[in-house]
């Protein structure tokens, strides 16, 4: 599957409705994005069971804003709506590979169950 453009309107319903999204956070002029792009574009080949999205900084800014996005490439990672990675940079093929593999091993009870103490110790905090 090729990767899909995300935007403000598609944003929301895409995360909802699949089960992992990858987002690659770019912007034309970007070096490391221009990089990065065919290792994403190759992954989302290798792996079409996984949504692979792209956010057009510079078209989608109020997007890119509402994640804080200072650096780019950022890669964001969502499965069944929880962000479990954002991290700035360039990924090499080998360590998106290795991302994705642990994405996909994650045992999401336990993720869903740690996130929600965190959000219990959160709301207890004076």
């Amino acid at each position: 599957m090729a990767t899909i453009t995300l935007t403000k309107e598609n944003f929301d319903d895409t995360i909802r409705q699949n089960e992992t999204v990858l987002i690659d956070f770019w912007a034309e002029w970007c070096g490391p994005c221009r990089t990065f792009g065919p290792i994403f574009e190759a992954a989302s080949e290798a792996n079409p069971d996984l949504v692979f999205a792209k956010v057009d900084t510079e078209d989608q800014p109020e997007l890119a804003a509402g994640f804080g996005i200072r650096s780019i490439p950022t890669l964001m990672v969502f499965r069944d709506q929880i962000l479990l990675y954002a991290q700035p940079g360039a990924l090499p093929s080998a360590a998106l590979d290795d991302l994705i593999r642990q994405v996909r091993e994650l045992d999401m009870d336990e993720v869903r169950r740690q996130v929600a103490e965190q959000e219990r110790d959160h709301d207890h905090q004076p």
